[in-house]
């Protein structure tokens, strides 16, 4: 395991911190979805995330390993998102 796979699974953790942090903030947004939209919404980010998260991975064990550059601004634009909404701004 190198440097880059360890820094995409970081990263990984982060993401998914993020996306919880955003589904239980209560924002008005997604507090107007009907239960059942927001449990599937949820089940759906989450999938999407782990998938992104395997890829990365995949990439970077199969002899990609700059690809943790774009993996990372991956979680920086979601880091800039999250903010956005936990912070009220959106």
């Amino acid at each position: 395991m190198g440097l880059a796979t360890l820094a995409i699974f970081v990263l990984g953790v982060i993401n998914f911190a993020l996306d919880r942090a955003v589904f239980e903030s209560g924002h008005p947004l997604l507090a107007r979805l009907p239960y059942a939209s927001r449990a599937i919404g949820h089940r759906v980010a989450l999938l999407t995330e782990f998938a992104a998260l395997v890829f990365a991975l995949l990439l970077t064990v199969r002899g990609w390993p700059h690809f943790v550059w774009a993996y990372a601004g991956y979680t920086a634009f979601s880091a800039a998102a999250a903010w956005l909404i936990l912070s009220g701004r959106v």
